[in-house]
């Protein structure tokens, strides 16, 4: 096919996974990317953690908290004057799907359920965490050996650093605790490790972190070939796929600057929203496979604060030691990061994943009277990642008759943890309680945070091997049913998992992108 255009919905990091993929795959290829928030940062999709000023990393955030977003809500297609009632907004950069205005999502169930509305998604403000998925977390109909390639294809993309503050000596301390209290249980190459990340690391020992700019690369580059190919639409809403039978022919989209509205051509749709929005686009484009919105599972969390204790923490780092990742750590004072460990998912015996980051500051205002405020060896904020079985009762659905506040059909969440996960999230508190006592005194928790504040929403578009009623997407992320709607994001993962799921997600996008460029080719 000569010059084929492929039309992308959304901007995360799946989306531009997609986008790299086949720009450098077929020199005659043309990408259009549409995103219905604005940008945000320069470069397009560029962490939000890597602005040094504070004033404008607070209005990067709040300009992607969609109907959230205060005096820039004109911009985002929110009339000026309109009030909505009743909103807040959940993590920094984020808004709740279930906001209590007009046109929000029920989801009384899911109550912490967030997204982002910006160019490069949630991968503007997410932890930059990329581990890899093990054992049952796995696809099981891809084989060892491509999945190997797809992971590490991923991993470059994502600009995959494997030991981030390995040179901490205070990580290196909380890895040593953390194998007192549970290495023993734990198979050989599962236990306590540094957490991989996405990002580049600084001589000066800073991190420039990953985002959808980083997958991009050099499609966003002045000046490269690619670049000339390859363009980004923000602020312009997808209004539905439009198709012929099993054939997607393009794009409605809405200017949401000029309120025009317009169709776009396309030889393939790649629908990368999130695992709530890219199901409402398929359902009010009339696109309705049986097993839409169901099977939603995230990773529940578990989680504490500790302060870490002087004795315990002065006999395994010494006192020059800590001198010097104190002048370190002041190279960057606005990153609080500065440590990050985990003890990974392993089965049977630890089908959990924990991850424990360490920082001079709590993530909250402490009581300058408790006696763990200002604590001269810093904090610990922990938490085990518990995972969802998926049953189709779990779901988002739509309704016509109800429009959300974009005037889509609005959604409902439907919910519930089992006897099976609360079984599994007694086991981690308890576990967790007896980590936090090793390693000093307790400040906060152990709790489990609300359904939903995970942020990683997982298995509403999952894929499968046969047509069945159980999957929305084929092997290669293509919708049942369509030759060219193809569909990217956490929603594929059909498993459950207990981490965070970006490698996985575009890991499963390097496939489908490689399926693409193969039949444009021929």
């Amino acid at each position: 096919m000569n010059s084929p255009t492929v039309a992308i919905v959304g901007s995360g990091p799946i989306g531009c996974a997609y986008a790299r993929i086949i720009v450098e795959g077929l020199p005659d290829a043309r990408v259009v990317m549409f995103e219905a928030g604005p940008q945000v940062t320069e470069p397009a999709g560029s962490s939000v953690r890597n602005i040094a000023d504070p004033a404008a990393k607070a209005r990067a955030r709040e300009m992607s908290q969609g109907p959230q977003a205060g005096s820039f809500r004109e911009s985002l297609g929110i009339p000026d004057g309109v009030a909505v009632e009743g909103m807040f907004t959940a993590r920094q950069g984020t808004f709740l799907l279930d906001f209590g205005g007009e046109g929000s999502a029920h989801a009384e169930q899911f109550p912490a359920a967030a997204a982002s509305n910006n160019v490069g998604g949630q991968g503007a403000h997410w932890t930059c965490a990329i581990p890899r998925p093990s054992f049952s977390e796995k696809l099981d109909f891809i084989a060892d050996d491509e999945w190997e390639d797809l992971i590490s294809t991923a991993e470059g993309l994502l600009h995959h650093h494997g030991d981030a503050f390995s040179d901490s000596a205070i990580g290196r301390a909380i890895r040593m605790i953390l194998s007192d209290e549970f290495g023993g249980e734990l198979p050989e190459g599962y236990g306590p490790s540094t957490l991989p990340i996405s990002g580049d690391p600084q001589p000066d020992g800073s991190m420039v972190w990953g985002g959808s700019d980083m997958v991009l690369g050099p499609l966003i580059q002045d000046g490269t070939p690619e670049s000339e190919r390859f363009e980004l639409r923000d602020l312009n809403l997808v209004r539905r796929i439009e198709y012929d039978g099993a054939r997607a022919t393009g794009v409605t989209v809405e200017d949401l600057r000029t309120r025009e509205t317009s169709f776009v051509p396309a030889d393939v749709v790649v629908v990368a929203a999130d695992a709530f929005r890219s199901p409402q686009l398929l359902w009010a484009s009339g696109i309705r496979p049986a097993a839409l919105g169901r099977y939603l599972t995230e990773h529940h969390a578990v989680i504490c604060t500790v302060a870490l204790d002087a004795e315990r923490m002065g006999g395994l780092v010494s006192e020059e030691e800590f001198e010097a990742e104190l002048a370190r750590r002041a190279v960057n004072a606005a990153d609080p990061v500065a440590a990050v460990n985990r003890i990974p998912f392993s089965e049977p015996e630890h089908p959990y994943s924990l991850q424990v980051m360490y920082a001079e500051n709590p993530p909250f205002v402490l009581d300058p009277d408790h006696p763990a405020a200002g604590n001269r060896w810093g904090y610990v904020n922990m938490g085990f990642g518990v995972r969802k079985h998926p049953r189709p009762q779990d779901r988002v659905f739509f309704d016509d008759s109800e429009l959300d506040y974009r005037g889509f059909p609005n959604m409902t969440i439907e919910y519930e943890l089992t006897e099976r996960e609360n079984a599994e999230i007694a086991i981690v508190t308890e576990r967790l309680g007896r980590l936090a006592n090793a390693m000093g005194t307790l400040v906060a928790g152990p709790r489990l945070l609300p359904n939903g504040s995970s942020l990683h929403f997982m298995g509403t578009m999952r894929a499968g091997v046969e047509d069945d009623g159980t999957s929305v997407a084929d092997p290669w992320s293509r919708v049942w049913g369509f030759e060219n709607l193809v569909v990217g994001g956490n929603a594929l993962i059909p498993t459950a998992n207990t981490m965070n799921p970006t490698l996985t997600s575009v890991a499963i996008a390097v496939r489908g992108a490689r399926k693409i460029v193969d039949e444009l080719s021929g």
